[in-house]
Formats: structure tokens, C-alpha cells, sequence
């Protein structure tokens, strides 16, 4: 039986909360998950066919409500509400040309740590010994990736964070290993299987898509160089839109080449000899 490409996210998602929680323990309690999901899924309802004339995708909400709850850490339960609204609002309100330009959860959680830093901090802890689950959820993760097409884009950041990696640790005189270890923990994992390979606010292109996933590395690396603590999820919020803007530039441009040239051609035929 083949598995419904929609189902593969959430499933994923679930996955990494499992095992980072039986790990480590590392959600703020049961309620902030109802929470967030619930108001995120409430939101979808209640918005998404005003806002963009499209049915509610409720996939794409429990996967906002669940990444909310795993990223955020905060000793209140109102910023896994606020961040899950943003989150899901976003897609129907900060649109251009019929697409939004953020990742939703990337800009949830970045107007979080924008508005209420005194209230909020990232999830920031390492799988550490345990191995096993990391690797479980990297290996079930590329395989669902791959089946969707997109593991490109996620083979394409690790390894552009292996190489900046390098980079930062003979730059800030640290060690390679030091500078690698933020990749082993769930963070970075709903950040590069999820975040960076959402297809709603990826450019199309697969070389592209692979070329943006190295430029948010890359701009990661400045941002760590600069202390920022939340590298990641800044790096996208300036990427990502970024390339969606220059692919749909791109794509207005070979449309508009594509109509005047037959016409000029036709232009030229038909026009009289001196």
C-alpha cells in the first residue's frame, strides 16, 4: 500500500517528538501540545478558505502545532499558543503573487524570539549517547524525503554544514567537533527535514532548491560567527524569501520573453518590403 505523501510529515513529525522526549524528556507538558495544536488546527479551520479562498489543510497545522511545541521553551504556555497562531496565520496573511514567503514555523518561532525573548528560548539539547534515535529518525526521515523528492535539499544542507562547520572552527579557533555537535540534537532535525524542504515556500528548481539550502547554510555560518544563538531559524527567515522572490522575478521575466519574441517574430513577417 503506498503511503499518501500528506500523511508523510505528520508521521514524521510525531516521530521526532517520540524520540526526543523519551530521550530527554524534553516537552513542557502535555497541555502545551493541545494547546498549540489545537489552536493551530482551530486556526486553519477558521482562516485558511477566508484568507486564500483554499480548503483547510489540517496536516499543515498539526505539523505547525508540533514543531511549535518541540522547538519552543518557556516556562508559560502562552507563547506555544501565539507562536502556533503566527505560525499558521502567516500562510494566509504575508502572500505575494498567490505564495507565502516564510516557513511557517520558522516565522512563528522567529517572531517569538523577536517579541518575547524575556519569555521564550529554542530547543537546544544534543541526542548525546543516544545514538540510536537520532539515527533512526535521520534514516526513516531521508528515506520519506527521498519518496517525496526532497532529500536533496536536506543532504545538500548537512553537508554545507559539515564544510561551514570546518570553516568556523579554524575562523573562531574552536574545535570541529564542537561547532558540528548543534546537529545531532532535534532541532536540527525539524529544521532540515522539515523547514528547509517545505515545498509551499521552496524555489521549484531542484539544483535551486539544493543551491538555497547551501546559502542558509552559509548565511548560518555568519550569523554563528556574530554569536547569534539562533542561527538557524534566522538564516532562513532571510533566505528563503529571498529566493522565492528572485525564482518568481525569474519566472515573470522568461513569461514576458516568452510572449514578445513570437510576437516580435510575427511582427517581422508580416511587415512590408522596402
Amino acid at each position: 500500500m503506498k503511503l499518501d505523501r500528506r500523511l508523510i510529515a505528520p508521521l514524521l513529525i510525531t516521530l521526532v517528538l517520540a524520540g526526543a522526549h523519551w530521550s530527554f524528556g524534553v516537552l513542557r507538558g502535555y497541555e502545551a501540545i493541545a494547546l498549540a495544536v489545537g489552536l493551530a488546527i482551530a486556526t486553519e479551520l477558521a482562516t485558511r478558505r477566508v484568507l486564500t479562498g483554499q480548503p483547510a489543510q489540517i496536516a499543515s497545522a498539526y505539523v505547525s502545532g508540533i514543531s511549535i511545541t518541540i522547538l519552543v521553551r518557556s516556562p508559560v504556555l502562552w507563547p506555544y499558543a501565539l507562536g502556533a497562531v503566527i505560525s499558521v496565520l502567516s500562510k494566509g496573511v504575508l502572500r505575494f503573487r498567490g505564495r507565502h514567503l516564510w516557513n511557517p514555523t520558522n516565522l512563528g518561532i522567529c517572531a517569538l524570539l523577536f517579541l518575547a525573548p524575556f519569555a521564550v528560548a529554542p530547543l537546544s539539547v544534543q541526542w548525546g549517547n543516544n545514538v540510536w534515535p537520532m539515527l533512526v529518525i535521520w534514516i526513516i526521515g531521508l528515506n520519506a524525503l527521498r519518496l517525496a523528492k526532497r532529500a536533496h535539499i536536506t543532504l545538500a544542507y548537512i553537508a554545507s554544514f559539515f564544510a561551514f562547520a570546518f570553516v568556523r572552527s579554524l575562523i573562531s579557533d574552536s574545535t570541529f567537533v564542537s561547532e558540528v555537535a548543534p546537529i545531532t540534537g532535534p532541532m536540527y532535525q525539524l529544521f532540515a527535514l522539515f523547514m528547509i524542504t517545505d515545498p509551499k515556500t521552496t524555489v521549484h528548481s531542484r539544483w535551486g532548491a539544493a543551491l538555497v539550502a547551501v546559502a542558509v547554510a552559509f548565511v548560518e555560518m555568519l550569523f554563528r560567527l556574530a554569536e547569534v544563538i539562533y542561527a538557524p531559524f534566522y538564516a532562513l527567515f532571510v533566505v528563503g524569501p529571498i529566493a522565492l522572490l528572485v525564482e518568481m522575478w525569474w519566472q515573470s521575466r522568461t513569461a514576458r520573453a516568452a510572449v514578445v519574441e513570437p510576437a516580435a517574430a510575427v511582427q517581422g513577417a508580416t511587415a512590408p518590403s522596402a
